[in-house]
């Protein structure tokens, strides 16, 4: 029973010192090769313990008797327990101090790795730091760019509402200049309504209308073209009097004098013509044949035979000399008509009068022969209501070159005269010279 008793308490000693190396083992992180020869010692002994019990309920009379034989083998037993649980006690001491130990390494471990989390912690928030200072700048520089293109938009803006208060400058300038430019265009018009009427003529006046052409210089075919094309125009327009007014001319193709004669002849509005200088040869011939022609009193008429220059063998100059009578005849022989004589009696005054068949006659005097039909004592151009200098490409040069000759004198060159023309000026140092 003793004995039972000691087994007993030394299982509950075992089972106490199994419960702390238990407790020991869920502290400390790792278990040495002792402690695992405990836990197994404990486990037989506990084996052990739960045989003995049954065999002890089963032998409770036998124990009794050995009692007294089992306390000494319990004494000694005891004894041995005592001197096991001593060298258990030192292991355990050991084990605590190893456990303590191990505690201190992991502690010292943990705190090592709370330092390198901590470090590591750190250097984390530092980079981190480092980044949103970065990221900052970042943004900083994205809204200085902002800013700056903000800025540029801004002066863009500016500029364009620059250009645009310029531009209405200009624009305000230009419509002024327009405006000025029209002024003088108006100015340089006259402010007058023409007014067309049958009641051209009246007391030596003659008003001639904007439905005037100019025939000057050689008449050629595209002078024919230019005069026909206007007598069309003005025909398409109105029936009112068209004038073809003859400043100087000293005729020229008889095709192309024809031509216009036709021109005159087949219109509905009555073309007069008007001499104010000179007209010779086809432009006198155009002239004269008018439904009605006007004169200035001093200006010039010529009437003389058609010549013409003929080269080949004599068979072609034959047919050329016929082809000249035949043109003779169709052109001045109605002029010699219209004065009431022949084709010959119209050239035997012409030598008549000149040894070169040239007759020539002033105004007034060419209106008693019937060559026109009344002396204009003064013309009004009622037409040209535009200034003249303003419209005109050719600017009047009213002094010409100065030169000087051989003798280092200098001397004004003085420009060709027109047929039958003279110069009429002071000259006492011959300064204006004729060299024609």
């Amino acid at each position: 029973m003793n004995k039972i008793m000691l087994i007993g308490c030394f299982f509950l000693f075992g089972s106490g010192v199994c419960s702390q190396e238990i407790s020991t083992k869920t502290v400390t992180t790792q278990k040495d090769e002792k402690v695992e020869k405990m836990n197994k010692e404990k486990e037989s002994l506990k084996a052990e313990y739960e045989l003995l019990i049954q065999k002890e309920q089963t032998k409770a009379a036998q124990l009794e008797a050995q009692y007294n034989t089992l306390s000494l083998e319990n004494k000694l037993y005891a004894e041995k327990m005592n001197k096991e649980l001593g060298e258990l006690k030192t292991q355990l001491d050991k084990l605590s101090a190893q456990n303590r130990l191990n505690d201190e390494q992991n502690r010292q471990a943990l705190s090592e790795i709370s330092f390198e989390l901590s470090k590591l912690k750190m250097s984390n928030d530092i980079e981190m730091e480092k980044e949103r200072i970065k990221n900052m700048k970042i943004d900083d520089e994205k809204a200085m760019i902002d800013y700056e293109i903000k800025k540029m938009d801004l002066e863009k803006e500016k500029i364009k509402h620059d250009i645009f208060l310029k531009t209405a400058e200009v624009d305000k300038l230009k419509a002024e200049l327009d405006l000025a430019d029209k002024k003088d265009e108006i100015k340089k018009r006259a402010n007058k309504e023409i007014k067309y009427t049958d009641e051209i003529f009246k007391d030596g006046i003659l008003k001639i209308s904007d439905r005037r052409i100019p025939l000057n210089s050689v008449i050629t075919l595209p002078t024919a073209d230019y005069i026909v094309n206007r007598i069309d125009y003005f025909n398409n327009i109105s029936s009112a009097p068209i004038f073809i007014v003859i400043d100087r001319s000293p005729g020229g193709s008889v095709m192309a004098g024809y031509k216009i004669l036709k021109a005159m002849e087949g219109s509905k509005a009555p073309v007069y013509v008007v001499v104010k200088s000179f007209a010779a040869s086809m432009a006198a011939t155009i002239t004269t044949l008018a439904k009605k022609s006007f004169i200035y009193p001093n200006a010039i008429i010529l009437h003389h035979q058609m010549s013409s220059m003929h080269w080949g063998n004599m068979t072609e100059l034959k047919e050329q000399l016929e082809m000249s009578k035949k043109w003779k005849k169709r052109l001045m022989g109605p002029v010699a008509k219209k004065l009431g004589m022949d084709i010959e009696t119209f050239r035997k005054k012409m030598y008549e009068h000149n040894s070169d068949g040239d007759w020539e006659e002033f105004g007034d005097d060419a209106v008693n022969l019937k060559w026109a039909d009344d002396v204009a004592e003064r013309i009004i151009e009622e037409g040209i209501i535009k200034d003249p200098d303003y419209y005109s490409d050719k600017k009047f040069i009213a002094y010409p070159e100065e030169k000087v000759d051989d003798k280092g004198k200098k001397y004004i060159e003085l420009p060709r005269l027109e047929p039958f023309d003279f110069y009429f000026l002071y000259n006492p140092d011959n300064y204006y010279r004729y060299n024609y």
